[in-house]
């Protein structure tokens, strides 16, 4: 065994899943390179889960096919499948010091004892915990704790690393320093890797590609750039980053534009639609708060300042406009600059039309009511 394999695809071709009548994932395809870290992000009981436990053969997928390298794996056991996981608690022995759980899988292959204690010593140098191997789990922090689980993870050369929501019991300061550990780790071994997670910031930092789910559908599958700033759907624009909802109806599109007349009495330019819309449709148009301005001149959308908040950096208000809606800005904080006064009047613009989208207003994504 070498430290690094060549890396293998993944294919999940038309994978559906049922718990009963409850359908936890619906006619899935991805395609994910060899070497990819993939993160498969979406809110509690978007099926998620379900999709890395079939991978991993502790779930029979209802219909589909799962092909690692170009071979078909789906009707494997998962000891045969050549795929390792790290759970969320990551199930280390307690029994066993740091070096043995590394070892476990090894010595479950039949690995010849010399073989494993090198390997055993290559993977404790990956995750820098070789001065901790005879440490028990009660002895090592969470951070270590999960180190030693992908260790033990990748100690076997699977073709397939499964992360299953791995910073979850982690507080925040050491969940950023192990998102880098794991991505640098991921790196130098070069194993597919597929991360789940319901945490937006997670995904976008850590993956090369972001797959977005919503009630068992793949929404969007792309780079955490097109994902954040081309947003495919309404949910997609939502769940991923925050979007402040106005409401309003397409007037036209010319070429790669479209014009929206605004409920609240103004228009606003936008980037066509992903789907093709009649003149006079009902749509929702979405715009991140970065993407917003304060300033000088009447062309735009009035409001009052609520609120302004310092946030080091950035300067964050919440701007009431007509109909009572909120509208929340993020703006650059230059030194000294101090939020504008509560009751100040104000014009807001886009800083482009490429960074507003527009999207049809359906029963499930109805035009947003109130404040965002």
């Amino acid at each position: 065994m070498s430290l690094t394999g060549s890396a293998k695809s993944l294919l999940l071709d038309g994978i559906s899943h049922r718990y009963g009548q409850t359908t936890a994932v619906e006619n899935l395809d991805l395609d994910i390179k060899g070497g990819e870290l993939v993160a498969l992000l979406g809110p509690s009981g978007c099926g998620k889960t379900t999709i890395l436990r079939a991978i991993g053969g502790f779930v029979r997928q209802s219909q589909g096919q799962i092909f690692v390298g170009g071979d078909r794996i789906d009707h494997l056991p998962p000891n045969q499948r050549a795929v390792g996981i790290v759970f969320q608690n990551y199930a280390l022995f307690p029994h066993m010091t740091a070096a043995q759980n590394v070892a476990y899988g090894l010595e479950a292959r039949g690995v010849a004892k010399p073989r494993t204690r090198q390997r055993v010593e290559e993977m404790l140098g990956l995750v820098k915990l070789a001065a901790l191997a005879e440490r028990y789990p009660r002895e090592l922090s969470g951070g270590q704790q999960q180190r030693i689980a992908l260790a033990r993870a990748l100690a076997v050369n699977p073709s397939i690393l499964l992360l299953d929501e791995p910073f979850a019991a982690l507080d925040k300061n050491l969940r950023l320093d192990m998102q880098i550990e794991i991505k640098r780790i991921q790196r130098l071994s070069g194993t597919t890797t597929l991360i789940v997670t319901h945490d937006q910031e997670e995904a976008l930092s850590m993956a090369d590609r972001v797959a977005v789910f919503n009630q068992g559908r793949l929404e969007q599958f792309a780079t955490p750039s097109e994902v954040y700033d081309r947003p495919r759907t309404l949910f997609v624009n939502t769940f991923v980053g925050t979007a402040n909802l106005l409401p309003g109806r397409l007037t036209r599109t010319a070429g790669p534009l479209a014009h929206v007349a605004l409920t609240l009495g103004t228009a606003i330019e936008a980037r066509a639609p992903n789907e093709p819309l009649e003149p006079g449709a009902e749509v929702t148009v979405c715009v991140r708060p970065e993407q917003l301005r304060i300033v000088d001149d009447a062309v735009g959308i009035p409001g009052i300042v609520e609120i302004g908040l310092p946030l080091g950096a950035m300067i964050v208000h919440e701007i009431r406009i007509k109909g009572g809606r909120s509208i929340k800005i993020s703006e650059p904080r230059s030194h000294g600059m101090e939020p504008r006064p509560p009751g100040t009047s104000v014009t807001i613009r886009p800083l482009s039309a490429e960074a507003v989208t527009v999207f049809r207003a359906t029963p499930a994504h109805p035009q947003p009511q109130g404040a965002v």
